[in-house]
């Protein structure tokens, strides 16, 4: 989906936004004398695009300046009279690819598909997309070969004729200059006012003309609808609206959640009188529902493509309100709680009896055996790799069993993962998740994991608005790695942090629940429902590429497998990756209207 396009006539940049987004404020163009900006998203305020990109051509403009990345989603592309430069935020929700030949940038757009020559894909791409989901976005890989990504926090400078001059990670802001000092000695009651400020500072930035917070009944998104409806119910919103979407279940596992859903609800109304609950009928949604559309569309393989059904049913009503900001909890579990690799950074510094002794609390508070933690948070960091090996060697029996984020699945062919670096895009992506500090790099792997936003950004010219995760802002992230441990781990409350930083919010009956009800019901129906299109998407796929890349007997039996219940969430995981690359490469064989590198932009590529 290409929101905004960079290519050069007669060797002048030709910089041209997509007209239906910019119509929603989806892309903001502003100009002056010092040159020309198209955003993709928002710059610091999503009530105030314009002048958030108005504030970012003048700063990047200055002579001599370093770009520091304020806060916010964006893309942009920013064109002076002396030089070109592109960037992207540090979270990298809004894609930004290049093509470059010769140390020449000939296009730059939203969109790899419409930057790739379908007839040239870059197969070791395909090897990295299939470590697992955190692959894609903090890679520069993309699926045809010549096309760049600009990753996140990434700042790309061009010269006026496309010569590239230099690709820097951008400097951060003032905001997330937290000292380590004001976290010396911080305690429960002072980690929850930090993180309530940083909170409520990110769900401001992200209150929109019709603010739309889904609500599932837990402790996260409730959270965010509370601040949001306390905002404008102050009158410190300015006149928006607010209402409040949630997918209703009236039957299965999930129905247990509506009464929380109503308490959530009946709450948030208490504040914000105003606000419009909206209930969506979701009873008969099941994972995989129209799968090769939601696969096969895509600009790039999307791994969570299997769940875009339910979402998508969200999104759609979410639009026939007007909706301009969608606003989630995604993000909370790993952002939110107690960093449990802090265990890893006590046995890296000889601190065995301090590590010994958390543990067991861990343990207890999780119900999980003392083996078990030290195994996942102290000796799997360490040795990812071997660690999966292993586990493989005890589960050998089935194809999902044992499988974790790393180890090459079986499906995938042995020689075409030599030949196009399987191995080190493991190795890769184990020192990404993990790292060398991995209590820190946990932070940097949860901001890709926790939310995918490709459903968003594939329907957003059509629905008008993106997803916000108010949890993966900066500022909130900031907060949570300068907090001690004392301070964020309590054995048996999760997420005590945010549980003390809404305690005068939040109702008692969600403040304290302890576990929600997963989606684990739909995924299983799912399943059962369309396993054998799945399979026959496998048999039937097109693409050459398939045949070569995947033993397609195998990942069909990997379908019957999970349809069995075999497996865990990481081998699922594995296997919904594949199958949408499957569906993905399948959708490349059908013809298209378009040639590669049509010049025409509205928003798509035909």
């Amino acid at each position: 989906m290409q929101a905004l396009r960079l290519d050069w006539a007669g060797g002048a940049p030709r910089l041209r936004a997509a007209e239906a987004m910019a119509r929603h404020g989806l892309v903001t163009t502003v100009s002056s004398r010092a040159g020309t900006a198209v955003v993709v998203g928002w710059v610091g305020s999503a009530r105030d695009r314009v002048a958030g990109a108005r504030g970012l051509l003048d700063a990047v403009g200055r002579p001599g300046a370093t770009p520091r990345l304020p806060i916010g989603d964006y893309a942009a592309v920013l064109v002076y009279p002396d030089r070109i430069v592109l960037m992207r935020d540090c979270h990298a929700r809004i894609p930004l690819f290049f093509r470059e030949s010769g140390g020449r940038v000939s296009a730059v757009s939203t969109s790899a598909r419409c930057l790739g020559d379908f007839e040239r894909l870059e197969h070791g791409y395909f090897c990295r997309y299939l470590t697992g989901n955190l692959a894609q976005p903090h890679s520069g890989l993309t699926p045809f070969s010549g096309v760049h990504r600009i990753l996140g926090g990434e700042v790309v400078e061009l010269s006026v004729t496309g010569q590239m001059r230099g690709r820097v990670r951008g400097r951060v802001g003032e905001a997330d200059a937290l000292r380590e000092s004001t976290a010396d000695g911080l305690r429960l009651s002072g980690a929850g006012k930090n993180l309530r400020l940083a909170l409520e500072s990110a769900v401001g930035r992200r209150v929109g003309r019709m603010t739309v917070c889904h609500v599932s009944g837990g402790t996260d998104s409730t959270s965010i609808a509370l601040l949001a409806a306390r905002l404008l119910g102050r009158g410190q919103g300015r006149g928006e609206d607010l209402a409040l979407l949630a997918g209703r279940f009236d039957t299965g596992e999930l129905a247990g959640e509506r009464s929380y859903l109503e308490e959530a609800m009946k709450e948030i109304r208490r504040h914000a009188p105003a606000a419009r609950p909206v209930m969506v009928d979701a009873g008969d949604v099941a994972d995989f529902d129209d799968f090769e559309h939601h696969a096969g569309d895509a600009d790039e393989p999307h791994a969570h493509a299997f769940r875009a059904p339910f979402w998508s049913r969200l999104h759609g009503a979410a639009a026939e309100l007007g909706c301009d900001i969608l606003m989630t909890g995604c993000g909370a579990d790993p952002i939110v709680d107690a960093n449990p690799l802090h265990l890893h950074k006590l046995a890296r510094t000889g601190q065995l009896r301090q590590m010994t002794k958390q543990a067991r609390a861990w343990a207890a508070g999780t119900e999980r055996g003392v083996r078990d933690v030290v195994y996942d948070y102290v000796m799997r960091p360490s040795l990812p790799l071997a660690a999966e090996r292993i586990t493989a060697l005890v589960h050998r029996g089935t194809v999902l069993g044992g499988l974790g984020s790393f180890a090459r699945p079986r499906w995938l062919r042995s020689g075409f993962a030599r030949a196009h670096g399987y191995r080190e895009a493991s190795i890769a992506e184990s020192r990404f998740v993990f790292g060398r500090r991995p209590e820190e790099s946990f932070f940097d792997a949860a901001n890709y994991l926790a939310a995918p936003d490709s459903v968003s950004w594939h329907r957003a010219r059509q629905d008008g608005f993106f997803l916000s995760h108010p949890f993966l802002d900066r500022e909130v992230t900031a907060t949570m790695r300068s907090l001690p441990v004392a301070a964020t781990f309590h054995p048996g409350r999760p997420k005590a942090v945010l549980r003390e930083a809404m305690e005068d919010l939040l109702p008692s009956r969600i403040r304290d629940r302890a576990v929600k009800v997963p989606f684990d019901q739909i995924y299983a129906r799912g399943l059962r429902k369309h396993g054998d299109e799945l399979i026959d998407l496998c048999r039937s796929a097109r693409h050459p590429l398939v045949e070569e890349m995947f033993d397609v007997e195998v990942l069909c039996r990997a379908v019957r497998e999970a349809q069995l219940g075999v497996g865990n969430a990481e081998s699922w995981d594995r296997m919904n990756s594949s199958l949408a690359l499957v569906a993905w490469l399948d959708g490349l064989a059908a013809p298209r209207p378009r040639a590669p590198g049509a010049p025409v932009i509205d928003g798509s590529c035909s």
